[in-house]
């Protein structure tokens, strides 16, 4: 009780400090710049605190507090427009919105979905605050309980989400997560360096795949192509209607799933490492074990946007406690919360002695975070009727942009063409799986989760070995803690539930059963594919053995799925759901599958070329004429309005835009170089 009374004083110097005019005019602005962040998808909150940094140097502590705050707090908020309206992450932590929110957008009640999504996120910003409040004073002896084991245990639990999202058929989605973690561990081996499933001779691969670029492209293109094919818009209904005031009820109706969501979110925050990549998949699989009617999910089940937007906000109050506790950030956002309040210049210090010497400071940060959550929730609402509305116009006047913005994301890190590569590449395998029912999240689970479960088990295991040589009763009590016990039972009971009611989930939707030989000959790729890699990592040296037993442990058990989905694909008939594919379902299409890829295919092309700035005014002109339909001074400017923008996000990052051949020829200027 004292430790609370001391920081009672704190408590109100903290509002003292940030109810100033000129702090809440800062925190109004970052949240701003947040709301333009987060509405394009794949930025997110890494790319908008990158944004202030410059601006850092020598700024009053609490104003730059308050502008790094306004942003952070909203970007998880604002990115569910892209979720929720075309079906696209806005980012890692709004992937799981996109199985409900994107179908009932589709159905015209885009305004409800984004209503619900907004009242749950700042719920879920609400609670995570609070829950910081309590964490700041209490948190730091349960945070240091979580060794190795725990963290294993953790990301493991995340894995059992794949029996609740595996679809009709279980074993599709164990496979599908398999190759997740498995082409998560593409790149040099994190223990000794070792090469798995690329080579220095192509270097792209040596450090593995981005997450931007994995999840734009297992969710984001194959949407995108599958809305160009039906040349319409997104929503098949005119007008919004008046969903706004229902999706609140939603939201209160279902306001123990958001708590309960929510307290996920703010535990998995405290976790480093974990963070927004699995919070909304662990939430999403909690809202359909405890749903009785399992049958709406996947397509436009109100509880499946309540339960991610509630935890992933939640998440960032979470993630700050680590931060701020002991200078872990808890996320990528968090390492450059951390850097910014370095530059700050003010001597204040993120770890133990932030909470001794500087607790008003602290709890500043804990107000401005609920501050931040209300402001940018209400401008959200307000601004929601009109960009709700990009639903109604049609796809392909949409299509370009999106494409141009989510390419953007993609090479925003490497600035390299083979990032579009593999967001082209990427985006053909989420095209196939969602063609043949096979669970895109669960794929992406395992790919987030891949590197974790590597580290932590290895880990666990020296370390485990070091404790049985003294002791068998200290090696039990490292591996077999109370929480690993009672996480390892949580999840046991997630796996059987999954499996018992993985028959009531479309992974993606309603699949009809069509022909065997298209999804045959897809296994029998995956089935390829499998092989190559467990002949590679099986060609590891011994003195490197830590970097292949994980690759060639994850790959064998896949393998092993397959080849058990190899032998009933020849048994079981044709109208089996093994055979689910999307093509046999009669839906009219007004354009073909290899036709619309190859306008993608063409920019990645030209730009290999020219170059990304001058293939895209190619692509963005050509589009709009051929494919649109538009006159040539609509394309003119069209395509002029996507440079300029283009132009601008590069300057704001300091980025440059992938070369193409041209520019080894002639010394061209930027942005062409």
């Amino acid at each position: 009780m004292d430790i609370f009374l001391d920081a009672l004083p704190a408590l109100g110097q903290a509002w003292g400090l940030i109810l100033q005019p000129i702090v809440f005019g800062y925190l109004v602005v970052g949240v701003m710049m947040g709301l333009a962040i987060g509405v394009f998808p794949g930025l997110g909150g890494i790319a908008g605190l990158s944004l202030l940094l410059p601006f850092m140097f020598g700024m009053d502590p609490i104003l730059g507090l308050a502008l790094m705050i306004g942003m952070v707090a909203v970007v998880p908020t604002s990115d569910t427009f892209a979720s929720v309206l075309m079906g696209i992450p806005g980012s890692s932590a709004s992937q799981a919105t996109v199985l409900d929110g994107f179908p009932m957008a589709k159905r015209g009640q885009a305004a409800r979905a984004l209503s619900a999504a907004f009242a749950s996120s700042l719920f879920g910003g609400l609670v995570g605050a609070a829950f910081l409040t309590v964490f700041i004073l209490v948190a730091r002896p349960v945070v240091l309980l979580f060794k190795s084991p725990e963290l294993l245990m953790i990301s493991i639990f995340g894995l059992s989400m794949v029996g609740i999202l595996a679809g009709r058929v279980a074993i599709k989605g164990i496979v599908a997560a398999g190759l997740g973690m498995l082409i998560g561990t593409i790149g040099e081996g994190p223990f000794n360096g070792e090469l798995r499933m690329s080579s220095y001779d192509f270097p792209y691969l040596t450090d593995g795949l981005k997450l931007v670029i994995v999840g734009l492209g297992i969710f984001a293109v194959p949407e995108i192509v599958a809305l160009l094919r039906k040349d319409r818009a997104i929503s098949d209904t005119p007008a919004l209607g008046g969903g706004w005031i229902e999706g609140i009820k939603d939201w209160w109706a279902n306001k123990w799933l958001s708590m309960r969501c929510s307290i996920i979110g703010v535990i998995v925050g405290v976790i480093p490492g974990l963070g927004g990549s699995v919070v909304d998949w662990i939430a999403y699989g909690h809202a359909v074990q405890s749903t009785p009617d399992k049958s709406n999910f996947g397509k436009g089940e109100i509880r499946g946007v309540v339960a991610p937007e509630s935890s992933n906000n939640a998440k960032e109050g979470g993630g700050l406690v680590p931060t701020l506790l002991f200078g872990i950030p808890g996320s990528g956002s968090m390492a450059i919360f951390i850097g910014a309040l370095a530059l700050l210049g003010s001597g204040i210090d993120v770890g133990p002695s932030l909470l001794e010497n500087n607790l008003d400071f602290t709890y500043s940060i804990v107000w401005l975070l609920a501050l931040a959550n209300v402001v940018g929730t209400v401008m959200c609402i307000l601004l929601s009727g009109q960009i709700a509305r990009l639903t109604n116009i049609r796809f392909a006047l949409l299509a370009p942009f999106i494409f141009m913005i989510i390419s953007f994301a993609a090479f925003q890190s490497g600035q390299n063409l083979m990032d579009l590569v593999a967001l082209f590449a990427i985006g053909f395998l989420g095209l196939l799986m969602r063609r043949f029912d096979w669970s895109r999240p669960a794929f992406l689970i395992g790919f987030v989760l891949s590197n974790p479960v590597e580290n932590y088990s290895n880990n666990a295991n020296q370390i485990a070995g070091i404790k049985f040589r003294s002791g068998f009763e200290a090696g039990m009590s490292y591996i077999a803690s109370p929480i690993v016990i009672i996480l390892l039972i949580i999840t046991v009971v997630s796996v059987v539930v999954g499996l018992r009611q993985a028959k009531n989930i479309m992974a993606e939707g309603d699949v009809p059963s069509g022909g065997k030989r298209a999804p045959l000959m897809f296994l029998l790729a995956m089935i390829a594919f499998l092989a190559f890699a467990l002949i590679n990592v099986g060609s590891i040296p011994d003195y490197a053995a830590t970097d292949r037993v994980f690759p060639c442990f994850v790959g064998a058990v896949t393998m092993l799925g397959a080849l058990i989905l190899l032998v009933q694909m020849m048994r079981r008939p044709e109208s089996d759901a093994l055979f689910a594919d999307r093509e046999r379902n009669g839906e009219v299409r007004a354009y073909g599958l290899w036709q619309t890829l190859a306008w993608f295919a063409g920019l990645l092309l030209l730009t290999s070329l020219t170059g990304f700035i001058l293939a895209l005014a190619v692509f963005l002109i050509s589009f709009m004429r051929l494919r649109a339909g538009m006159g040539w001074a609509f394309s003119l400017i069209y395509a002029a309005c996507g440079i300029l923008f283009m132009m601008f996000m590069a300057w704001l990052l300091n980025r440059d835009f992938p070369p193409g051949l041209l520019q080894s020829t002639f010394d061209l200027p930027w942005p062409f170089t």
